[in-house]
């Protein structure tokens, strides 16, 4: 175990389920949550809701099967400390602005900001109802955002960078970089889905992609409908997510290009269909790839090979390969993967397109003339990959514990 302290501001999934991977790898000796107002009656029913998860079962089980007794004791009411296996966990209850957090006094280098609100890198510490910059004011040295950012004006700052493990982490530097965010779940799966693709054909035979995601609900949605607020253009979002299936929106297309700049190349769709399952997603990927010849057309076995050449090289396990005909429950909590390929439904379609030179930009009578013909054709194969993740503990709080240590370990070093 080492001697540093890890924030984590917010107490929502994200925060919880950090607390378990964290304590279950003791890389930080003490975490400082910050949850900003009073739960509940006593510290007994925080450490209640931190122990007890309607998904993934309790903490103790969680890390060593049925047999295993409570992990959680010596609460202290009046300091808000609790020992989990092992880590002292302290929760603070009177902040909600990131800039009054204690971390300086409290010894916090890095803190994980995982309420979901300050997703801004570039509003300033002082910023009405708080900013993420805020935890830097208050003493912290790194910040890693469980979420993607969300930039309202102004360029980029050159301090926040985003990044995904084992796809762009190595553009992290330790010097520049106080504000990271992590991306979201599916754009962890979504990068790796499309990386070992690029890396094999290259850009220049991407021709056009895109995405949809079947996505497990959120926090963010209601379990009965609601009248929406003043102003709402999305009636969708005020719906049940109990009893229907909702079309949403995504951000994970533009959030892919910040990791893999060289989609911004790419004519790039992405859709999301929310589910009323509490986790476990599923991407479905169609790229449309220019090949060489219709004689030999890439086709399903190539692209398993891919995806499974690009598994074994993946030694953190971030990406796996499966043909095991897997459900949504299969991928709850385990294989603590980014994304996980169902080799058993790649689909491959292979077609001649007959693209009219005349009708491209640029086309004159001279450059018709210069041309033996003026319709060629293209084979063109169409690839269609389905990638599963668990959008909460197996997938996303796995990587952004990774994360999370990898930054903590080089302000160590």
């Amino acid at each position: 175990m080492k001697s540093g302290r890890l924030g984590i501001n917010g107490l929502g999934r994200i925060g919880k389920l950090s607390i378990w991977q964290h304590v279950g790898r003791k890389e930080f000796s003490e975490i400082v949550v910050n949850i900003g107002r009073p739960v509940g009656t006593s510290l007994e029913d925080v450490a209640r809701f931190i122990e007890k998860d309607s998904t993934y079962g309790t903490l103790q089980n969680y890390l060593f099967g049925y047999k295993a007794g409570r992990l959680i004791e010596n609460l202290d009411e009046k300091t808000g400390s609790m020992v989990i296996h092992g880590v002292r966990v302290t929760i603070l209850r009177e902040a909600r602005n990131p800039r009054d957090i204690p971390w300086k006094s409290l010894g916090v280098d890095v803190v994980v900001e995982s309420t979901g609100k300050f997703l801004d890198p570039t509003e300033p510490p002082d910023a009405p109802g708080g900013s993420v910059r805020g935890h830097l004011a208050a003493g912290a040295r790194k910040v890693i955002v469980s979420a993607p950012f969300k930039k309202k004006e102004g360029p980029w700052p050159e301090d926040a960078i985003t990044t995904v493990m084992g796809i762009n982490d190595h553009a992290y530097n330790l010097a520049t970089h106080h504000i990271v965010s992590n991306a979201s779940c599916t754009t962890n799966c979504l990068a790796y889905m499309v990386k070992p693709l690029l890396d094999h054909f290259g850009l220049d035979r991407l021709l056009t992609a895109s995405m949809a995601t079947v996505h497990a609900i959120t926090g963010s949605q209601l379990v009965l409908d609601r009248a929406p607020k003043a102003g709402a253009t999305d009636l969708r979002r005020n719906r049940s997510i109990l009893n229907n299936i909702i079309l949403t929106t995504t951000g994970a297309a533009k959030a892919l290009s910040l990791v893999i700049p060289e989609m911004n190349e790419i004519g790039f769709v992405a859709e999301s269909v929310r589910i009323p399952t509490s986790t476990g997603s599923l991407i479905i990927l169609a790229i449309d790839i220019q090949d060489d010849e219709t004689q030999d057309p890439t086709d399903r076995d190539l692209i398993n090979q891919i995806y499974k050449d690009a598994a074994q090289k993946e030694k953190r396990g971030y990406l796996q390969y499966s043909d095991e005909q897997n459900v949504s429950a299969d991928i709850i909590g385990h294989p603590l993967a980014a994304a996980v390929i169902e080799g058993t439904e790649t689909q491959t379609r292979t077609a001649t397109i007959s693209i009219d030179l005349k009708r491209l930009p640029g086309y004159t009578d001279e450059v018709g003339a210069c041309l033996a013909r003026t319709v060629i054709d293209v084979p063109v194969t169409k690839v269609v990959v389905y990638g599963w993740y668990d959008n909460e503990m197996g997938g996303y709080v796995h990587t952004l514990a990774d994360r999370t240590v990898s930054i903590a370990s080089m302000l160590d070093s």
